[in-house]
């Protein structure tokens, strides 16, 4: 059990059947003629040699397959990490020179090394610190970007830029120089491949095939360009007319070698390598899960970090570029109906042969034809609406979707990822320092509570009950005690406060604190402070703690219990008993209200009940 949690494929090998092997070969051979044209263009959008997208489509889904959780993920080059590797790489070397392949090694590797140790760690959780939003708006800018940055291949121009600013003023410059038999071919592939992602698929099902092999040769169109114009080219002499070729592609097998040990470049690849892992986990996990839903399966996000971060490490081992699931090719894979990880494996051994065997053909392939192939491809990166929907939900959200999508695009991808990140971040602390909460009366005739701004509700002006909706720490811990002062404020006959926290999952050293300024300051005002619905892991801390000893009120089990026992009058004239075991001076503690329900007070909470039956607290 213990090496089938390291090796995954252990689980399922033993039970592996006919059926399984002839459906992963279908979507192996499926995938891989998808991913050879892909494999190309995101080398040449990477700003490597075409041959690398290759290498890095072979030893890294190997050891995706062994230790990989997902049946259908598919593991490669992507159009997002091949950006990021562009820019990080730009400022260190020439594109396609042999120190620029070299850093590419290192970042793939170091990207191997910070997945890795993030699994180990057990820290996929990190991930969530990307919101939606942020995301969303990155990946955006991102496919802006690709498109932008291809265009020169279609014209056939030389124009090159860091950010959309940049890359439209060459653009613009380059116009007069532009290569009529490149834009043309290049023009022609992408109207093609547009056309067969509308129609293709509809005119495959009208020939009488089902809808998913019809959807299936739909999405091969790359295949079908990359054959008729690399034909065209050789035939027609495109090379002698000047339209940009792939060129000599070298036939064979990669060979497995350390990549560069130097320190000074491992420290300046180290940021990039940090976030090309972290955008790149965050992508293949939410791709992944998607798909195991789809089937009622379920990954695991370390085990997935692990994976992917080997896989990063044979890609640096095996003179590849960094890598991590691809969206198009992981739901091509899951409708040809990949049933384990093998179909990876299968597909590598695919790129295998296509490398042994059509490096040669390959040489004629225009770069225009990749270059339409990454603009249609990147197609379903851009979701500008998307901008509109998120303003109209929440500003905060589309702002911070806004200022990713523009930094992005103006300044660069290191930086529109990390005010991504730290956008999220703040998101999460202004929307949590300052707490939902609510005054709450009871619905008549019911045990129910409400907000009393909201519904027809009993209230009680010498009772205040405030329902927090929020987990107690640092960020509001203050605004927690302003919001209980001004309601002491507002209401001069309170005698009781009880905060409901049916909603608190935890309470920090820094809440804790103005816990206990809360509560004294309410007993300098002759206002006893009272808890309910405290759930169990959050007593079980506040159950040592000196504001528990100090409390004025008690812990009642349930808000409806608190407003049984407070809402009488007889408690009104009593003070009630701590729930850490000491009183109020003068012995009143004893004279618990008859009419209320039994709380838990005194040494029962320390010692007792408390602690034997530990149901007695959510």
């Amino acid at each position: 059990m213990g090496l089938a949690r390291v090796l995954p494929i252990l689980r399922w090998l033993p039970d592996y059947g006919r059926g399984a092997l002839a459906s992963d070969l279908l979507a192996a051979v499926i995938v891989t003629l998808m991913l050879v044209p892909q494999a190309l263009a995101y080398a040449l959008l990477a700003g490597l040699p075409p041959e690398v997208g290759l290498y890095a489509s072979m030893l890294p889904l190997l050891l995706y397959a062994l230790f990989g959780t997902s049946a259908t993920l598919a593991v490669g080059p992507v159009a997002v990490a091949s950006l990021m590797t562009a820019s990080a790489l730009s400022g260190i070397a020439a594109p396609g020179s042999a120190e620029y392949v070299a850093a590419a090694l290192v970042l793939a590797a170091l990207s191997g090394l910070v997945l890795v140790a993030m699994g180990l760690l057990r820290l996929g959780f990190l991930a969530n610190f990307l919101s939606h939003p942020v995301i969303s708006g990155f990946v955006t800018a991102s496919g802006i970007l690709i498109a932008a940055s291809q265009l020169r291949h279609l014209l056939g121009v030389e124009a090159s830029g860091h950010n959309l600013l940049e890359m439209g003023a060459a653009l613009i410059a380059g116009l007069e120089h532009v290569h009529f038999t490149t834009l043309a071919t290049g023009l022609a592939v992408w109207a093609y491949l547009v056309g067969s992602r509308r129609y293709l698929a509809g005119g495959f099902a009208r020939l009488g095939l089902s809808q998913g092999a019809a959807a299936l040769l739909a999405k091969a169109a790359p295949v079908s360009a990359v054959i008729v114009t690399t034909l065209l080219a050789w035939g027609l002499g495109f090379g002698e007319r000047g339209v940009a070729l792939v060129g000599e592609v070298p036939s064979g097998l990669p060979t497995l070698a350390m990549p560069s040990v130097d320190p000074a470049l491992w420290s300046t690849l180290a940021p990039a390598a940090v976030l090309i892992s972290l955008v790149g986990f965050v992508e293949s996990v939410s791709v992944a899960q998607t798909l195991a839903a789809k089937r009622r399966q379920r990954i695991d996000p370390n085990q997935e970090l692990i994976a992917l971060g080997l896989a990063n490490l044979g890609a640096g081992t095996s003179g590849g570029s960094p890598v991590s699931g691809g969206f198009s090719r992981s739901v091509v894979n899951f409708e040809a109906g990949a049933a384990t990880p093998l179909a990876g494996a299968f597909t590598a051994l695919g790129i295998a042969v296509a490398t042994l065997a059509l490096t040669a053909p390959l040489a004629f392939l225009p770069k225009a034809t990749l270059a339409a192939t990454i603009i249609v491809a990147v197609g379903t990166l851009i979701d500008l609406p998307a901008i509109k929907r998120t303003w109209a939900y929440s500003r905060s959200d589309g702002a911070a979707m806004l200022a990713t999508l523009a930094l992005t695009l103006l300044h660069g991808v290191e930086s529109g990822i990390l005010a991504g990140v730290g956008l999220s971040l703040a998101l999460h602390l202004y929307r949590t320092s300052r707490p939902h909460s609510a005054v709450v009366g009871r619905v008549p005739g019911s045990e129910h509570f409400r907000n009393v701004r909201r519904h027809a509700v009993e209230t009680d002006e010498r009772l205040a009950i405030l329902r927090i909706d929020e987990s107690l720490y640092f960020a509001n811990a203050r605004y927690l005690e302003d919001t209980v002062m001004a309601l002491a404020a507002r209401q001069p006959g309170l005698r009781h406060v009880v905060l409901a926290c049916q909603a608190v999952n935890v309470i920090d050293a820094s809440a804790l604190e103005s816990l206990e300024a809360i509560n004294a300051r309410l007993r300098d005002a002759a206002i006893a402070l009272h808890l309910a619905e405290v759930k169990g892991p959050v007593m079980d801390r506040l159950a040592h703690t000196d504001f528990c000893r100090a409390l004025t009120g008690r812990v009642y089990l349930s808000t409806y219990d608190a407003w049984r026992a407070l809402h009488d009058e007889r408690a009104t004239e009593t003070s009630p008993a701590a729930c850490g075991g000491a009183g109020l001076a003068g012995g009143e503690a004893s004279r618990a209200p008859a009419a209320g329900p039994e709380p838990i007070t005194g040494t029962a909470l320390a010692v007792g009940r408390f602690r034997t039956h530990r149901g007695d607290y959510p």
